[in-house]
């Protein structure tokens, strides 16, 4: 397996995941899910942030993008009700 076959395996898990980034400790809880080991990873790149760097450059993880709420209408405000003057 190349590396350029590595990254894009490592970027199409991590879109799966909806993450953009994951920490080693993450990456190995994972378990046998994962799609290349993280000893091969590190080994062909060098450490784990080479193998993000690495991947972010050669197949950046894109993500759907999130909707973002609608504005809360800000409250109308109510005119205060005029009294009425007892004339005498």
């Amino acid at each position: 397996m190349t590396k350029d076959m590595m990254a894009k395996a490592l970027s199409d898990f991590l879109t799966k995941k909806d993450v953009e980034t994951m920490s080693l400790r993450e990456y190995k809880d994972f378990g046998n899910d994962v799609p290349v080991k993280d000893y091969l990873l590190r080994r062909a790149f060098g450490s784990w942030n080479r193998v993000l760097s690495a991947m972010k450059l050669r197949h950046p993880v894109k993500l759907a993008p999130t909707p973002t709420p609608a504005p809360k209408p800000a409250p109308k405000k109510v005119a205060p009700k005029k009294e009425k003057k007892d004339v005498k």
